[in-house]
């Protein structure tokens, strides 16, 4: 790719940018949200049309027209947000796009070789070391985790030039490594990769040459084995490693909310004590049961016993009711749960709490979007401005805006569910400086905050956090000072190796 220029009306998403892969190599793509990775790779599958540059692929002239046209030449990519039919099954899945005919009238006719396409999609899973995916399911009624790999698995059907966007953000430990194994048996097969991560150990361990684009141009490349971490985020944003996680002094206030043997259903009875002041980490594995367990204390899930309390209210509550008693939630899924999409930036952020932008039952538009730039500016989020609709924005940008609204809505108790998950180095800094200021207000201050926090990141929870829990196979373990845990003590804690 030379000199690819992409502008999306008056805005220049790419300018002039470089871009190469080799047969056996994997070349990460690396940079802040809106940095233009997602544009760059979309002009390469053939779903966005550049507006100036030049591409081939295996010497020869390339310009796709539309994603069909890529894969048909051998480019696949893997999206963030999976792409699945969920209503087909994983073999159909697998084999859409390229389903094979059978011979002759038959297949003149369209009619597809269904024994060929289960042979391909079992071949795919068995080399992607899965085996146990069921290949007659209904790819929607399959776990994120398996969802990811049957999207991996397809890719593998279309050819030479496979682009992995985000690939582990929904993989398990243990997944993760299967999938960096196969990278590597792919590369040795001369399949060219890039690879697409905010995870900048990823990068490292996985590829072999890495290009740093900021602000739609290109910022460094160079041989990842001749780099450091710290550079490419140097490259990415302007500072180094160290700057990232605050470290300021926090005052542990008095408890603001307690677990006492709450019992979600298939969990065991979890209990817990945060105070104000304090951030609380739960670590685990995928499939843990971390997120059931805050879904059960914010009263999204059925428990079968024991009680939360929050200051002098006591529950299980309704979700609306804990926020009106001061404590909010961040989900997991941000566009199923905690966002309104088609809504505006403004209209999202400002949702839950209306108050003081209006007067009696009129809120004030005007009042809406003053809030929503304060929160844009504090979070940086990339946008036109407070009405453009959130379903326009990048994920890592969406995440931004949920965010802002659970701040926004200035409650006591932060639950916050995978907050930094999609979004680049910059971006959680962001996040992880306003969360620092909102528990280390002086302990004597009312609005002196606590946040409970899940994370699949292990590093953030131990630079975050006073304490953290670990969760395996649905029980919640006792709460340790995050000083004496480390990242190998939680992975052997999180997989059922006692530290």
């Amino acid at each position: 790719m030379r000199g690819v220029r992409k502008a999306f009306g008056g805005t220049v998403a790419l300018d002039g940018v470089d871009f190469a892969v080799h047969p056996g190599e994997v070349c990460a793509l690396v940079g802040q949200n809106g940095a233009g990775k997602s544009t760059l790779m979309s002009v390469l599958a053939g779903a966005t049309v550049p507006d100036a540059g030049t591409m081939t692929l295996d010497g020869a002239p390339y310009s796709p027209s539309n994603p069909r046209d890529a894969r048909k030449a051998g480019v696949a990519m893997i999206y963030q947000e999976l792409s699945l039919a969920p209503h087909l099954s994983v073999m159909d899945n697998i084999a859409l796009g390229v389903e094979p005919r059978r011979e002759g009238a038959l297949g003149a006719l369209g009619f597809v070789h269904r024994e060929s396409v289960k042979r391909t999609a079992r071949a795919m899973l068995d080399e992607l070391g899965h085996p146990e995916i069921p290949i007659d399911a209904r790819a929607g009624d399959l776990s994120p985790a398996w969802q990811q790999l049957v999207e991996i698995a397809r890719s593998l059907v279309f050819g030479s030039v496979l682009v992995l966007d985000e690939p582990t953000s929904s993989l398990a430990h243990a997944d993760v490594l299967k999938l960096f194994a196969l990278i590597a048996r792919l590369k040795q097969q001369g399949l060219a990769i890039v690879y697409i991560s905010h995870f900048i150990e990823e990068v490292l361990q996985v590829s072999d040459r890495f290009v740093v684009l900021r602000d739609g141009r290109n910022a460094g490349e160079g041989l990842t084995s001749e780099t450091s971490g710290d550079r490419i985020v140097s490259l990415m944003v302007g500072r180094t490693l160290e700057d990232l996680y605050p470290h300021s002094h926090r005052t542990i206030g008095e408890p603001v909310l307690e677990l006492r043997d709450l019992a979600p259903e298939h969990l065991a009875p979890a209990s817990l004590t945060l105070h104000r002041g304090e951030i609380f980490g739960i670590a685990g594995l995928l499939g843990a049961g971390r997120t059931r367990l805050l879904r059960a204390l914010f009263g999204l899930d059925a428990v079968k016993s024991g009680t939360v309390k929050l200051g002098v209210h006591t529950g299980p509550r309704a979700p609306a009711e804990w926020w009106q008693c001061g404590m909010g939630m961040l989900s997991e899924d941000r566009t199923g749960e905690g966002l309104a999409t088609n809504l505006s930036i403004a209209d999202n952020m400002t949702l839950t709490r209306l108050k003081g932008l209006g007067r009696g039952f009129f809120v004030s538009p005007a009042a809406q979007e003053r809030a929503a730039r304060t929160w844009i500016e504090r979070l940086g989020i990339r946008t036109a401005g407070p009405a453009q609709t959130v379903s326009s924005l990048s994920g890592g940008n969406q995440q931004k805006v949920a965010v802002a609204r659970l701040l926004h809505h200035d409650v006591d108790v932060l639950v916050l569910d995978e907050p930094t998950r999609g979004i680049d180095v910059a971006s959680k800094a962001q996040i992880y400086r306003l969360i620092d200021e909102l528990v280390s207000r002086p302990s004597d201050s009312l609005h002196q905050k606590a946040v409970l926090i899940v994370s699949s990141y292990f590093p953030e929870l131990l630079a975050l956090c006073d304490r953290i829990a670990v969760m395996s196979r649905g029980r919640l373990g006792a709460a340790r000072p995050a000083s004496e845990w480390t990242e190998h003590t939680l992975v052997l804690e999180a997989s059922g190796v006692r530290s």
